[in-house]
């Protein structure tokens, strides 16, 4: 966790030049290419990555671990192959690339690759529990990123090319700075290195509901995540987009980079209690209390003070973000605690009520995008948007306490009356 604030504090820091170097229009391209990144990364490993922390053996966890690399590895050549047909189409027709389209083609394979393979060994040394590694790639990785994005953004006055290309550019490149900080501490896991194919294929075949319900729900879950900037802003103005996007940035990000690291930590932590039998309402609660109280003021400062905040930081003209803000804390504020616990749906096999659940959120928030553009109102679609997640989010909040009080009442007497001692 130390690791992960330490990066976001160096990607937060780098921020106070990046919004004065590059315009809200080049940061609104930057999130649109992003959020298309997020969608397909679901399909590079299958989700395979998640069932390396359940597997019994560390030779089964390693098994499913190659088998997801080799499935990240296709899909990235094969995103690569579509990518160079596209060029060799637009090079016979006389159709010149935009520099967006271009930078996107290029950028796209080299990042599903890195970011695919970089879940891969985290899952791999979380098992472990040698969090060390994850840090320190984390940190080598936020730091990259932002010295390129700063280097970039100066060059992009004199070489316009950089005004689109450099952002995604410079996360491409930290990415894959991440993935060599992990590759040169693989050796510290001592995992088997003798697996075969058999066994990759008897490891993909048990944790086959990973791609078959995880992977979809993962899917239903980003491409709603990111309708925003995949489908509302072909319809608005790319500045008005950035301006969110630096708003979500703020408000989302640091908490989607805390809840992965909750969701790793418990994970590892509630699937050993499960195998045992033991009681994991207290262990729960304790963690959702200890959250909440801690992330309460900060989302009420924010709330209030968010757009004076950024404008003081980031300049007047980011000032816009404020409007964003507002709409987007209530919906962060409860990802916080659901998002860290999604992974009960696997321990817990329920993963086919989880993907119930995203395509009614998906539903929800594709209504809120026509709303947006119906109206021709940027904002509203947003405030829809973030209000749909809210819904859905606390709807999963439920479901958890459901299953944790029906996995409670199926405890031996012992562990039951540990529960009790504990309630």
């Amino acid at each position: 966790m130390s690791g992960n604030i330490i990066a976001q504090a160096i990607a937060f820091a780098s921020y106070f030049i990046v919004t004065r170097l590059f315009s809200p229009e080049d940061i609104g391209f930057y999130n649109i290419f992003f959020s298309y990144i997020e969608v397909l990364i679901i399909f590079s490993t299958g989700k395979y990555e998640m069932a390396t922390v359940l597997a019994d053996s560390d030779r089964e966890a390693m098994s499913v671990a190659r088998f997801a690399l080799r499935a990240n590895t296709f899909f990235s050549l094969l995103l690569l192959t579509i990518a160079l047909a596209i060029f060799s189409i637009s090079k016979l027709s006389d159709c010149q690339l935009s520099a967006f389209n271009y930078q996107f083609l290029i950028l796209v394979p080299p990042m599903v690759f890195f970011c695919g393979t970089s879940r891969v060994y985290s899952f791999l040394f979380n098992r472990k529990r040698n969090f060390l590694p994850i840090s320190l790639s984390e940190v080598l990785g936020s730091s990259v990123v932002s010295l390129l994005k700063v280097a970039f953004g100066f060059l992009s006055r004199t070489a316009s090319v950089f005004c689109t290309l450099g952002l995604p550019l410079a996360t491409v490149l930290g990415k894959m700075a991440s993935n060599l900080s992990y590759i040169l501490r693989l050796r510290q896991l001592d995992y088997p290195k003798d697996i075969t194919k058999t066994e990759r294929r008897e490891a993909a075949r048990k944790f086959r509901n990973f791609p078959f319900y995880t992977m979809p729900k993962e899917f239903v879950s980003s491409l709603s995540s990111n309708l925003p900037f995949i489908w509302l802003a072909l319809y608005f103005d790319k500045a008005e987009v950035g301006l969110f996007a630096l708003a979500l940035t703020f408000v989302f990000r640091p908490v989607n980079i805390l809840t992965s690291v909750f969701e790793k930590l418990l994970n590892v932590r509630i699937a050993e209690m499960v195998r045992q039998q033991l009681s994991i309402s207290g262990y729960l609660r304790r963690f959702f209390l200890i959250v909440n109280l801690v992330a309460l003021p900060v989302a009420l400062v924010a709330f209030f003070f968010g757009g004076d905040i950024f404008a003081f930081f980031f300049g007047d003209r980011w000032e816009g973000c404020s409007y964003y803000i507002r709409c987007l804390l209530p919906w962060t504020f409860v990802v916080l605690t659901a998002t860290s616990m999604t992974f009960l749906f696997g321990v817990f096999g329920k993963q086919r009520t989880e993907f119930i659940l995203f395509l009614v959120l998906l539903f929800l928030r594709a209504a809120s995008m026509v709303a947006g553009i119906v109206c021709h109102d940027f904002q509203l679609g947003i405030l829809l948007f973030a209000i749909s997640g809210m819904v859905i989010y606390s709807a999963l909040i439920v479901c958890y306490l459901l299953m944790i009080r029906r996995y409670e009442s199926t405890l031996p007497p012992s562990s039951a009356c540990a529960c009790s001692r504990d309630l």
